[in-house]
């Protein structure tokens, strides 16, 4: 028996997320089902390293799972994606060590987040639609998420999750034409943080909350803050980063 590291991508538009949830349509389950092909139709379980929600997209899901097999990493690759919806592709497959976790071993995670200035319509499904902009304003806010702060006012609460407090490595809003991006690296992410990051920022640049609400919000952590929240269908798991 063998472990396995996959590296996916797929439009999370019409799935429920990546998490196997009964009765629900999800990323996990189209990649299980395509595995069990390689092992006489028996379940083979999927550990992905991050639950990404429903509509949110991924270029860099990571996962792994254990198989006993003689197909060679490109016949497994091939064999997978042929037996999966065209909204998700298998991009990457290596053998690790038997030990090796996709969640457990990350060490940080990269998102990246889409705005469009237009009504463009080949990009309102994966972009969300902002009219108006003062990218000064953005640009003054990224750098107030650098380091390690409390973002229990940023994220969907939980009455199970004692631990709120996140390392940010990287936070920086760019402008592109009509695009407009934000991408965020951390140790972890909460339930909806990004999202919720994102719609607040955009929030403040449009006059719906001052710098100082923002910023105490950040250093006065308070649960069920109800904030702005970007629409998931911008939002991508762009990279999962391990050691090695």
């Amino acid at each position: 028996m063998s472990r396995y590291k996959i590296t996916i991508q797929y439009d999370g538009l019409d799935f429920s997320g990546f998490q196997s949830q009964k009765n629900l349509n999800t990323i996990q389950d189209k990649i299980e089902y395509s595995l069990s092909f390689l092992n006489e139709n028996n379940l083979i379980r999927l550990s992905g390293a991050s639950r990404t929600d429903s509509g949110v997209h991924a270029l860099g899901q990571v996962a792994h799972f254990d198989l006993d097999t003689d197909l060679s990493l490109n016949a497994m690759k091939r064999a997978i994606n042929a037996r999966l919806p065209v909204e998700i592709r298998i991009i990457d497959i290596i053998e690790v060590d038997d030990q090796f976790h996709s969640r457990f071993d990350a060490i940080k995670k990269e998102y990246l987040y889409q705005c469009c200035l237009t009504d463009n319509p080949l990009l309102a499904k994966n972009h969300f639609i902002v009219k108006k902009i003062n990218f000064e304003i953005l640009k003054d806010l990224e750098a107030e998420l650098l380091g390690k702060h409390d973002f229990l006012s940023f994220s969907k609460f939980d009455i199970e999750k004692k631990n709120t407090i996140c390392e940010i490595f990287k936070s920086k809003w760019t402008l592109e034409d009509d695009k407009l991006f934000y991408i965020i690296e951390g140790n972890r992410f909460l339930h909806h943080m990004v999202r919720y990051l994102v719609g607040t920022m955009i929030g403040c640049m449009e006059g719906k909350i001052t710098k100082k609400d923002f910023l105490s919000l950040l250093d006065n952590p308070i649960k069920n803050a109800r904030l702005f929240k970007a629409p998931a269908h911008g939002l991508i798991l762009n990279r999962i980063f391990y050691e090695n």
